[in-house]
């Protein structure tokens, strides 16, 4: 399907369609004894996101409890040690818990109490979801069990100790590659045994129908405040829009308000450590058609057809597939998909920190490393950057593996 084919004034309100297919990706693939649940949460949540009082108390708790919005800033001094191209920031770094998540987070425990759910499940990799998660779950006086890689347990230990602190329940996953895919596998098989008293709270634009909508809907406040802002502050759009790409809700968020615009939209994606099988978790770039985790998007398979082993120096972005709009929206042509090295993020991470005092989450800064290649590329122009969060989580990450490159040592 050609881009001049959608309309994509309307996009939003008449995508994905009501099996929650955008185009040949999406849909809903999982066990019959979970089809009935599934149709609740998603009459349920096409019910209350029209409800004033919901959307009315949802706006609250983004103003009063989240401070939101979050600003755009420019920054200057990055802009003018690469070129005269100037790169502007989203800060969902200052969001509350450091990162976009609570956006969806929120959203989801209020529908959680209006189905009259006891409990949250979830899975976390970056362990920013799970934070989020534990955070919402506290606010609203529901338990929460967050499923975590044995590896991303051990790189995100600060994230472990927040989690725990807010009252969540933290279960260490064990088995393959003990990160992210795995955490999923395990969340999902536990919410299969609980799922008349539990919700499970999708962490990212992925899964069966109506999660990717979903969360897109509660990402989209994103996109709206940052569309406003640069254009208060600069009297224009941006001539292009960049984020990282794991599942791709930070991404989609930002996104949303800029598809009918006269913008670029790129999205970046983990190459990790080169482009061999297992180096690296670009699923757009090197992945093909396939069913995971009960939706079809592009993912990257192995010899036998299953989901590969990947490999990312960021934890949120290690995943062996992608959310099935961001596969339509490619195969649409409106949006780009790029690739940034672990090295290059890890010299992103120390740039955007010692010029503009602004430390990134190592999943942000795979989409800062890609902008400052392209406002070199670029010359002249405008990039808006969303930067999803904060690094203090990959701090002690990054000195023990990077800290004499650094300096930190």
């Amino acid at each position: 399907m050609l881009e001049k084919n959608v309309d994509f004034a309307v996009y939003t309100k008449t995508t994905p369609n009501e099996e929650g297919f955008f185009g040949t990706y999406g849909g809903s693939f999982i066990p019959p004894q979970l089809v009935g649940e599934f149709e609740k949460i998603s009459t349920a949540y096409h019910t209350i996101c029209k409800s004033s009082k919901f959307i009315n108390e949802l706006r609250r708790i983004r103003k009063e409890f989240q401070g939101r919005p979050t600003p755009v800033c420019h920054c200057e001094r990055l802009s003018n040690s690469i070129s005269h191209c100037q790169i502007y920031l989203k800060r969902e770094d200052l969001n509350h818990t450091g990162a976009h998540k609570l956006n969806h987070c929120m959203g989801e425990g209020l529908l959680a109490k209006y189905l009259g759910k006891k409990k949250v499940i979830a899975e976390t990799g970056a362990g920013q979801h799970g934070v989020a998660l534990a955070t919402a779950a506290a606010y609203f006086g529901l338990e929460c069990d967050i499923y975590m890689g044995e590896v991303d347990i051990a790189k995100q230990a600060p994230n472990v100790a927040r989690m725990k602190l807010l009252g969540a329940k933290v279960i260490p996953v064990s088995h393959g590659l003990k990160t992210l895919k795995e955490a999923v596998d395990a969340a999902f098989e536990a919410y299969m045994g609980d799922f008349e008293d539990t919700i499970y709270c999708i962490g990212s634009v992925v899964g069966p129908h109506p999660f990717p909508v979903m969360v897109r809907d509660f990402q989209a406040v994103v996109g709206i405040e940052a569309k406003e802002q640069f254009m208060d502050m600069t009297g224009e759009l941006p001539d292009a829009v960049v984020a990282c790409v794991g599942g791709g809700s930070n991404a989609v968020g930002l996104m949303s308000a800029f598809l009918n615009d006269p913008v670029k939209l790129y999205g970046v994606e983990p190459l990790g450590k080169g482009t061999k099988l297992g180096e690296h978790a670009a699923s757009m770039t090197y992945g093909s058609e396939g069913v995971m985790h009960g939706f079809n998007s592009i993912m990257l398979k192995d010899e036998n057809g299953d989901p590969a082993p990947v490999h990312s120096i960021a934890s949120g972005l290690d995943y062996p597939s992608v959310g099935p709009e961001h596969a339509y929206l490619h195969d649409l042509g409106r949006v780009q998909y790029m690739t940034a090295t672990d090295d290059e993020a890890i010299e992103a991470f120390s740039t955007l920190s010692k010029l503009e005092g602004i430390i990134p989450a190592l999943e942000s800064a795979h989409a800062v490393a890609y902008a400052m290649k392209l406002a070199k590329e670029m010359g002249l122009g405008s990039i808006l950057i969303n930067l999803s969060g904060r690094g203090d989580k990959d701090l002690e990450y990054v000195i023990e593996n990077y800290g004499d490159r650094l300096g930190l040592k």
